[in-house]
């Protein structure tokens, strides 16, 4: 069994290798890279059918009659299903309020709902017997912003809320209200010797992702369905999907299939459940592949929010309250605007010392389109108001602005306006000073100088529209706060399967959670804590399904904080079993098995001194151990409908930048020179993703400062905008250099101190950015994203 003669040491060369704390490769990145990666939309079925959705061609009507005979007439077509074909009694779905129909009855109540189903044995086909049902619409008068929507006598979106009644929601077209209270701010504003105000507008920002939704359902024998999809949370969709089905659960069985992005956008039901009815409708399998028309209408996107702010300074710059007022255009459906709103208020005063506070956040029910999930979450909306607000309030002072921001900064101990206590490091001053202390990017040589400048790297690029006349560079500062983790009581656990066994003569771990791997690394992170608390350096990743518990949702940068303490969890129980298994069958062969600290390292049982009792595999011989467990975090607590307080959020974490802009004035174009950042992400369990995830994020919030929005007609309320043509996202030319500095203080309560990442950076991007661009023109400018005709008034 390898364990005669005497004990000998571990040596360095021994450890075990990609653990936490190394930048391991993504075991799938090659594949990624090279486009070999099977995303969902390529998978195949034998005699598989396509399906496609129908959708609204207004945002507000009602339903007078749908004709689809012509469709169903059409050759290769094997099903067309409207809402009275649906097969169960529950016909609604929806992540916290089941308000969003499967298909629309009677009504639509935004532009590109879907109507109808189609399903056929080509895609062009199925598209063109869907364009053959014929809808006779009775055009309703749109809702599109706060005053429609509360006006007497407007249209109710949801008519008969049964919630409405509830005394914190004013009118039924507001889906939620939070105020959040503390202290006496009208009695504080006397105490300010300076006061400044800001209305300000957050455009509506979309996900693009660029893998579109996509999925395969499979009919199965048992009269239920296999469903293959990409998507965020399993769990949630099997809880959403069943129902409308008239399935049980055990019923729909989901695995995750490659997913091209996500960023809040695939936490609501997009193609899921129609992909099913019509794949047991049919009896086959149907795929359904969204084109980049029908992905814009096909998902929710970031709330555009108006936010009106109001803070007071003492002379001396310590910031005496603040007030501040955020409307969020939910849209049609409801799907995360609750949370949102719950995020918004929250964190609306920032990463700031401020003892009085009145705070409101609602979200609306409108019929524009829905909007519900992205990364930032309501926070970020907040940032680029509270930001605004701090450079005004320095220039008005005549303080520098990033020593302002740290004389009022947070740090360990300080009370929230929610009367939570920040008790992890927050360390706000240190990640600006950090910022500032970055070599900032060398000054432009113009022609005059004898320098040609380099056109490629000017505002307006390859256009060539500027040689240095009229450029002219800004600088600016922003810093922000962002929760983690599922908030305000919400059950916020994940599951961990660990299964230990010998296979070829060597200890395999296997790892088996449903956390959807969206791009932010989770496979990679989970064989890095296998290796650290199993010391083996085979780990397998079984795919993510349904048949193991639920991880929760890949959002709310929660995965590595929850789904990565739940795999740490049980593999610290297969640890223990596989010491107590070690103790029974070899404890008589040295006493260090009773007496020592054992650790496994390098494929063997080792004492914390280094000493080597046993391989891991003669351990293990033929037995496996497998073990599930469940893992949470520290429990939450509801804000208080009336006055916003409790302990709403389990962990925060902390991003600032600095942005570095030139601005052709003549023409309103900007280019992004340099976007730093500095961030403290408690532990980086994987340097290099760490980094990546920083650099992606800021990517994100540059791209809704300076040229990212969904524009809406407010007349008609439809989208103008739906295709990567018209609605413009950074590219690689886009992109500037973003130097990153990693700070780690360590979260005693999370596993190995480490702090959620992915969200922070999308937050204080933004603002410094429209900071820098101030800078540069000396312009107010109050929204995102920033316009040539805002920058030259044309």
């Amino acid at each position: 069994m390898g364990v005669t003669g005497s004990p000998t040491n571990i040596n360095q060369g021994s450890r075990t290798k990609g653990g936490i704390g190394e930048s391991t490769l993504r075991p799938d990145g090659i594949l990624k890279v090279t486009g070999e990666f099977a995303y969902s939309s390529d998978m195949w079925h034998e005699d598989m059918l396509w399906g496609h959705t129908l959708r609204s061609t207004v945002a507000h009507a009602e339903i007078v009659s749908i004709d689809v005979s012509e469709a169903l007439a059409t050759s290769g077509v094997y099903a067309v299903l409207t809402y009275d074909d649906l097969p169960a009694e529950m016909k609604n779905y929806g992540l916290e309020i089941q308000d969003t129909p499967v298909l629309a009855h009677g009504r639509v109540r935004h532009h590109g709902e879907p109507v109808a189903l189609v399903a056929a044995d080509h895609p062009e086909t199925a598209r063109r017997a869907a364009a053959k049902i014929k809808i006779d619409y009775r055009e309703l008068p749109v809702v599109t912003d706060e005053e429609s929507a509360t006006a007497a006598g407007a249209p109710l979106i949801h008519e008969g809320r049964d919630d409405h009644h509830i005394g914190h929601v004013p009118h039924p077209n507001i889906v939620h209200r939070q105020p959040i209270v503390r202290g006496d701010a009208a009695a504080a504003e006397a105490r300010a010797d300076v006061i400044v105000k800001g209305d300000y507008y957050f455009g509506m920002q979309d996900q693009a992702f660029l893998g579109p939704e996509s999925g395969l359902a499979v009919p199965a024998e048992d009269g239920g369905v296999d469903l293959y999809v990409a998507t965020q949370w399993l769990h949630s969709d099997l809880r959403q999907i069943a129902p409308v089905l008239g399935l049980p659960e055990d019923k729909v069985r989901m695995t995750l299939s490659g997913v091209g992005g996500a960023f809040g956008g695939r936490e609501d039901l997009s193609m899921q459940i129609h992909a099913c009815l019509l794949a047991l409708r049919t009896g086959k399998p149907v795929k359904i592949v969204y084109n980049r028309f029908e992905s814009f209408f096909g998902h929710v996107h970031r709330h555009p929010a108006r936010l009106h702010y109001e803070h007071g300074a003492t002379r001396d710059g310590k910031l005496t309250h603040m007030k501040c007022r955020i409307v969020l255009d939910g849209g049609a459906y409801a799907s995360a605007s609750p949370a949102v709103v719950g995020n918004a208020s929250s964190l609306a005063v920032g990463p700031y010392v401020i003892d009085d506070v009145d705070i409101e956040a609602i979200a609306l029910y409108t019929n524009n389109p829905p909007c519900g999930a992205m990364r930032g979450f309501g926070a970020v909306q907040a940032c680029f108001a509270y930001e605004a607000q701090m450079d005004k309030l320095a220039a008005r002072l005549g303080m520098d602005p990033v020593e302002f921001r740290q004389l009022n900064a947070m740090e360990q101990g300080t009370l929230l306006p929610t009367g939570q206590q920040v008790d992890s490091p927050a360390p706000v001053a240190e990640l600006l000073r950090r910022v500032k202390a970055m070599p900032m990017p060398p000054e432009r040589q113009w022609e005059s100088a004898g320098e040609h400048a380099d056109v490629r790297a000017l505002p307006g690029g390859l256009s060539n529209t500027t040689h240095g006349e009229g450029v002219v560079r800004g600088v600016g500062y922003a810093v922000g706060l962002k929760n983690v983790g599922f908030s305000e009581g919400f059950d916020d656990y994940s599951t961990a399967r660990v299964r230990m066994e010998v296979i070829g003569g060597e200890p395999v771990a296997t790892v088996h959670t449903a956390m959807a791997e969206v791009g932010q690394g989770g496979v990679t992170v989970h064989a890095q804590i296998a290796r650290t608390e199993l010391g083996v350096s085979q780990v397998t990743i079984h795919p993510a399904d349904t048949q193991v518990g639920s991880a929760g949702s890949t959002s709310a940068s929660r995965q590595t904080y929850v789904t990565g303490g739940a795999v740490k969890n049980s593999c610290e129980a297969v640890r223990e079993k596989l010491l107590e298994l070690g103790r029974r069958k070899l404890g008589t062969y040295h006493p260090a098995w009773a007496t020592a600290e054992l650790l496994l390292e390098g494929g063997k049982v080792v004492t914390d001194g280094g000493e080597v009792l046993a391989d891991i595999a003669d351990v293990l011989e033929d037995e496996a151990i497998d073990i599930e467990l469940e893992w949470r975090h520290r429990p939450t607590e509801p804000f208080d409908l009336r006055t916003g307080q409790g302990n709403g959020h389990v962990q925060y974490s902390f991003a600032a930048h600095r942005a570095v802009v030139e601005v052709d004035t003549e023409l309103g174009l900007v280019k992004v020179i340099e976007l730093a950042c500095a961030q403290d992400v408690g532990k980086a369990l994987n340097p290099l993703s760490v980094v990546g995830q920083i650099q992606g994020g800021t990517i994100q919030g540059m791209g809704i400062a300076v040229m990212e929005e969904i524009i809406v007609d407010p007349v008609t309320a439809k989208v103008r905008n739906p295709s990567f043509t018209d609605y413009l996202l950074p590219t690689i030319l886009d992109t500037p250099t973003i130097p990153v500095d990693v700070l780690e203080l360590a979260d005693d309560h999370a596993p190995y101190g480490l702090r959620g990442i992915g969200e922070a950076p999308t937050l204080s991007s933004t603002p410094a950015v429209l900071a820098a661009i101030r800078n540069a023109t000396g312009l107010e400018l109050d929204r995102t994203p920033v316009r040539p005709e805002h920058l030259t008034g044309v």
